[in-house]
């Protein structure tokens, strides 16, 4: 067999992609992480202090335990978020791209054999995401909605009406596409932070003793003398760090640098000024005469604005977690992790703008039901947190395995920050599972679903393949009796398509069977998951020579890339391969599931939503962007 070429299958983009950008792309970029990366933690101090305050002693609450809730979101933000996720996990990149599945497969690259447990903590992240994407645009639009009981509190019966025809109109304008409407994400939520900025230096100014605050002993103080409600404050405080793992979900488009210098720039800023604005107003004014700080310390002339500000915002934060999840269900998809899905491109130049009409309609349902369901931001607020602890949970455990493969950091420096920030999130993480009975089980519940079958997937998946391969008939085997005695040949070339690399494809073997005839050429493709996030073009395409009528092509694609096969193909030109679409057919296997009287695959129920997933994945035609024109599907008939 000859090979004509071999290149690597993991390679991919330079891992930090250092090229060289003008001043003004890198303030675009700075720009549009505003809106996109920041835009979720930006509206946390709408809701983070007041739910702080909500669980305090009493009414007859002091001055030190209001400087000292302040004291904990203070250095939940420094801790959790610059510390953490600016300087370390950011750095984490695999090939300039970020989250969960992104980090799995950094760490598993080290490995010759990667650990199960790996793959685990990939699905869980994952599945965590999943329960993290139905809360965030219900409480971020909730919560800003709200704001117009405090203008006029008559409209009060208007809230959630109002919420509910807003995330309709969200979750509408999903499938023209983000690429227009993200032009004023980065401006919209600059003023936004500025105008947090500003608010609060205001109250600071009229009563700066409340940046006492800065001193991290208060915030400890309050945790010892109030030890019977300390759990559920850091529930409560955890929301204002809501949104840190959108710094690295979304590392990819933005670049690190953009990112940092956002932050430092602005966001961090205007949050701690916001946050000792909030902590001065309710300090002058009495806790008790204060139920929601953000709203309330506006000026009366300022309200109307700002809860329409608010509302935008929380639009923007609402859209970068969707457009997440479109990101990840992209990327489980080409790792396998996932079925097919219908995946559709919103733009002609960014390929990692895609809209999933399943995953839109599923969204959009479920945070219906939950604004219907919970009725307030405040109720909601019980909900909240547990998915997005658990996803930084998970993170945690991942860049400690980067921290010690890939970094060679001393075992001793890996445990010490292993173990400082395991007692952080897993502090953050234990007090948001308390609520599970109080609304967290929704996100539970939700995350739990999605890992399930995404390990059925795979499961079954592997299974399938493993019994099919019994069956099958070596590709050497059928080659060699071929070229002995050859059928009759007819002009053309066909492209068999496979997921196993050294078997006959089915579709060619009863091809052979009812036609009795073979094309000029016959290639075999495989096409294959680089674990890295893309793969260079001179990289992508391997092809191996069997003889004058058969050839074997595997393409390789990173998980972040559309998998498009006749633009591979096309490739090929230049390993000297004259691939012409026009008299190319290409032959594809459907397999028909059906049901065994004894054991299956899996278990029996296992089996039956194994078969329902299979049943409903999308078209390889489609997914695979073939020509339907030059497609020929052969059905075949699996018993489990």
């Amino acid at each position: 067999m000859t090979q004509t070429n071999a290149a690597g299958a993991h390679a991919g983009v330079d891992a930090n992609d250092h090229t060289p950008h003008s001043k003004k792309d890198f303030w675009v970029l700075t720009l549009g992480a505003l809106g996109v990366v920041y835009g979720d933690i930006g509206t946390s101090p709408i809701y983070a202090f007041r739910q702080a305050m909500s669980v305090r002693p009493g009414a007859s609450s002091t001055s030190f335990e209001v400087l000292g809730l302040l004291s904990l979101i203070i250095w939940a933000l420094t801790l959790t978020v610059t510390v953490k996720y600016i300087f370390f996990v950011t750095r984490a990149d695999n090939n300039g791209e970020g989250g969960t599945l992104s980090l799995m497969a950094l760490a598993r690259k080290t490995f010759t054999k990667p650990p199960a447990w790996i793959l685990g903590l990939g699905i869980l992240g994952a599945a965590l995401f999943y329960g993290d994407a139905i809360i965030t645009p219900a409480i971020s639009v909730l919560s800003a909605v709200e704001g117009i009981e405090i203008v006029q509190p008559n409209l009060s019966r208007f809230v959630v009406p109002i919420t509910l025809v807003i995330i309709v109109g969200l979750f509408f304008v999903q499938r023209f596409g983000t690429a227009k409407v993200s032009i004023v994400f980065g401006p919209v939520t600059a003023i936004w932070f500025l105008a947090l900025g500003l608010s609060g230096l205001v109250h600071i100014i009229s009563y700066p003793a409340v940046l006492a605050a800065i001193n991290p002993l208060l915030g400890a103080q309050f945790l010892i003398t109030h030890a019977g409600v300390a759990f559920v404050v850091i529930g409560a405080i955890f929301l204002a760090v809501t949104g840190a793992e959108a710094l690295y979900v979304d590392l990819g488009h933005f670049g690190r640098k953009p990112i940092v210098v956002a932050w430092f720039g602005m966001v961090f800023p205007c949050l701690l000024l916001n946050y000792f604005g909030q902590g001065a107003f309710v300090l002058q004014k009495g806790i008790e005469n204060v139920h929601s700080p953000f709203f309330e310390m506006q000026p009366e002339w300022a309200l109307g604005p700002f809860v329409a500000l608010a509302t935008a915002a929380t639009v923007i934060a609402s859209q970068a977690v969707i457009s997440g999840t479109y990101s990840l269900t992209q990327q489980a998809i080409a790792l396998n992790m996932l079925p097919r899905m219908v995946v559709l491109h919103t733009s002609e130049t960014q390929s990692g703008q895609v809209y999933l009409p399943q995953i839109n309609s599923f969204l959009m349902i479920s945070v219906l039901l939950l604004v219907l369901a919970f009725g307030s931001s405040d109720a909601l607020s019980n909900a909240y947190g547990i998915a997005v602890s658990g996803v930084m949970l998970v993170t945690l455990a991942l860049l400690v395995v980067v921290m010690w493969r890939n970094w060679k950091w001393h075992p001793a420096l890996v445990i010490l920050f292993g173990v400082v920030f395991l007692l952080i999130d897993g502090g953050f993480f234990a007090s948001n599972a308390s609520k599970l009975f109080q609304g967290g089980w929704v996100p539970a519940a939700v995350a739990m679903v999605a890992a399930v079958i995404m390990i059925i997937w795979m499961t079954g998946r592997d299974r399938l393949a493993a019994k099919t391969r019994k069956d099958e008939v070596p590709l050497q085997f059928l080659v060699d009796n071929l070229s002995k005695k050859k059928p009759m040949v007819v002009p053309g070339t066909a492209v068999f398509l496979t997921s196993d690399i050294d078997g006959a494809p089915t579709a060619l073997l009863h091809s052979l069977k009812h036609y009795k005839v073979l094309h000029e050429q016959n290639v075999i493709l495989t096409v294959r998951t680089s674990a890295s996030p893309r793969v260079n073009d001179d990289e992508k395409v391997r092809i191996e020579a069997y003889n004058e009528l058969f050839s074997r092509v595997v393409v390789t694609f990173g998980y972040m890339e559309t998998p498009n096969i006749p633009k591979a193909l096309a490739l090929g030109r230049k390993l000297g391969w004259k691939f012409d679409i026009m008299s190319t057919s290409f032959f594809l296997s459907r397999r028909s599931l059906k049901p065994g009287n004894k054991g299956g695959l899996i278990r029996y129920w296992q089996d039956k939503v194994f078969t329902t997933l299979a049943r409903n994945a999308s078209d390889a035609t489609e997914y695979f962007h073939i020509p339907t024109g030059r497609v020929v599907e052969i059905g075949t008939q699996v018993v489990l």
